[in-house]
C-alpha cells in the first residue's frame, strides 16, 4: 500500500491527459491546449516519480544515489512554470503580451533547472535519503543551494498563480471559476509547503532539530497539491458532466418524437465515439429537432392554450404554463401526425429553430393567455424544458383527450 495514492492521483491525473490528447492533436497549434496538457503530465509525473517505491526503484537502476530527489525536484519545478504560463495564457488569451510572459517565465525557470541539475552533481550526496533528503542534506555545499532554489522557484510559482487566480475568477464562467478556486486554494496550500520547508532548514541551519516539520507537517500540506490537480481537471470534466446530464434530461422527449422507426434511422455511433458525451449529445438533440420539424404541420394551438390555462389553474407559474402548453401541443403531434383540428381555423406565425412554420388556431382565443407569436425555440435549454414538461400529467391528458377523440370518431 505504500505509495499507492500517489500512484492513484498520478493516474487520475494522466486519464484527465488522456481525454485531452484527441481534442490536442484537433488543435496542434494552439499554445494554451500543449501548456494544459504540459502542466497534467508534469503534475501526474510528479506524483509517480514522489512515491516511496518509485524513488527506490530510480535510485537501484540508475546506481546514483538520490537521482530520484532530483528528478522529482526538477519535474515539480517544471510544473511550477508551466503553471503559471498557463494561467497567464488563459488570462490574457494567445496575444503578443502572453507570448512575451511565457516566453520570460519559461527562460528563467530552464535556468532554474540548468542550475538545480549542476548543483546536484557539485554536491557530495553518496547516502540515499528517501524521505529526509531535504533536512539531512541541508548543510551540505551546493545541495543546499539546490535544495533552497528549488523551494525557492516553487514558492515563487506558488504565490503568483494564486494571486493570478483570484484576480482571474471575476471573468470566467461557471466551471472555470470553480477550476480557478480550487487553483487558488491548492497553490495557497502549496505555498505553505515550501515556507514550512524553509522554516526547517531555517532551524536546522541555526541548531535546531525540527525535521519533523519537514517530515510530516509538509506533506500533509502537500495536499494542496491534489486540490490543485483538481482544478485543473476540473474544465475538462466538467463540461462533460453538464453534456452527460442534458444527454439524460433529454431522453423523454428524444423518446417522444423518434418513435421506433426514426430512431433506427438515426445514424449509430462507432465503438470508438461511445465515449465522446459530446457527440452522443449533438446527436440526440439532431434527432429531437428533426422530429419537431417533421411535426410542423400538425401542431395545433389550441391544444397549447388549453395546456396553459390547466397548468395556470394548477399554481404554475405564466413561464412554467407557457413551457407546458408546448410540450402538450408536440406530444399531441407526435401522437397524431395525420389529425386536424375542425371547425373554422385561422395561423399563427410559430418558429422552430430557424425555421418559421405556420400551425392552426381557433381564432377566438381566451383572455389571459399570452399574446403575440408563440416562438418553440430549441436551444438546448428550451429542449430540457420540454423535455422535463413533457412527463407532467397535464401533457399526459392532452394526449389521453386526443386518444379518446380518435377513439369516438
Amino acid at each position: 500500500m505504500n505509495g499507492l495514492i500517489y500512484y492513484i492521483a498520478g493516474g487520475i491525473l494522466w486519464a484527465g491527459l488522456a481525454a485531452q490528447l484527441p481534442d490536442l492533436g484537433r488543435h496542434r497549434r494552439d499554445p494554451l491546449k500543449w501548456t494544459f496538457c504540459a502542466v497534467i503530465f508534469l503534475s501526474g509525473l510528479a506524483f509517480v516519480l514522489g512515491a516511496p517505491p518509485t524513488v527506490a526503484a530510480v535510485n537501484r537502476l540508475s546506481g546514483v544515489a538520490n537521482l530520484a530527489a532530483l528528478l522529482t525536484y526538477t519535474t515539480v519545478t517544471a510544473f511550477s512554470a508551466a503553471s503559471v504560463i498557463l494561467i497567464v495564457q488563459w488570462r490574457t488569451g494567445d496575444t503578443g503580451r502572453a507570448r512575451r510572459t511565457s516566453r520570460l517565465w519559461l527562460c528563467g525557470y530552464a535556468v532554474v533547472l540548468c542550475a538545480q541539475g549542476l548543483l546536484f552533481a557539485l554536491g557530495d550526496t553518496a547516502v540515499e535519503r528517501r524521505e529526509d533528503f531535504d533536512t539531512y542534506y541541508a548543510a551540505t555545499p551546493f545541495t543546499r543551494e539546490m535544495i533552497v532554489l528549488y523551494l525557492a522557484a516553487h514558492l515563487v510559482a506558488a504565490v503568483t498563480t494564486t494571486v493570478l487566480c483570484w484576480r482571474f475568477t471575476r471573468q470566467v464562467g461557471r466551471w472555470s471559476r470553480f477550476s480557478l478556486h480550487l487553483l487558488a486554494v491548492g497553490w495557497l496550500f502549496t505555498s505553505a509547503y515550501s515556507a514550512v520547508k524553509f522554516v526547517s532548514l531555517t532551524a536546522h541551519w541555526l541548531g535546531h532539530r525540527w525535521d519533523v516539520l519537514s517530515t510530516s507537517v509538509a506533506p500533509l500540506i502537500a495536499v494542496g497539491a491534489c486540490l490543485t490537480s483538481a482544478g485543473y481537471i476540473l474544465p475538462v470534466v466538467g463540461p462533460r458532466l453538464d453534456a452527460l446530464v442534458a444527454f439524460v434530461r433529454l431522453r423523454p422527449l428524444f423518446r417522444l418524437l423518434s418513435g421506433p422507426g426514426q430512431r433506427r434511422a438515426v445514424a449509430p455511433l462507432s465503438w470508438r465515439t461511445v465515449g465522446d458525451v459530446d457527440l452522443r449529445l449533438t446527436t440526440r438533440e439532431t434527432a429531437i429537432r428533426d422530429g419537431l420539424k417533421r411535426l410542423v404541420g400538425h401542431l395545433d394551438d389550441q391544444v397549447r392554450l388549453q395546456a396553459y390555462r390547466e397548468a395556470l389553474s394548477a399554481g404554475s407559474t405564466a413561464a412554467d404554463a407557457e413551457v407546458i402548453g408546448m410540450a402538450a401541443m408536440v406530444a399531441v403531434a407526435a401522437y397524431t401526425e395525420t389529425t386536424s383540428p375542425s371547425g373554422r381555423h385561422e395561423t399563427v406565425n410559430v418558429r422552430i429553430g430557424d425555421m418559421d412554420i405556420v400551425v392552426s388556431v381557433k381564432p377566438a382565443a381566451p383572455r389571459g393567455t399570452p399574446s403575440g407569436p408563440r416562438e418553440l425555440d430549441t436551444a438546448q435549454r428550451s429542449l430540457l424544458d420540454l423535455s422535463r414538461a413533457v412527463r407532467t400529467p397535464i401533457v399526459d391528458a392532452a394526449v389521453q383527450s386526443r386518444r379518446a377523440a380518435a377513439g369516438r370518431t
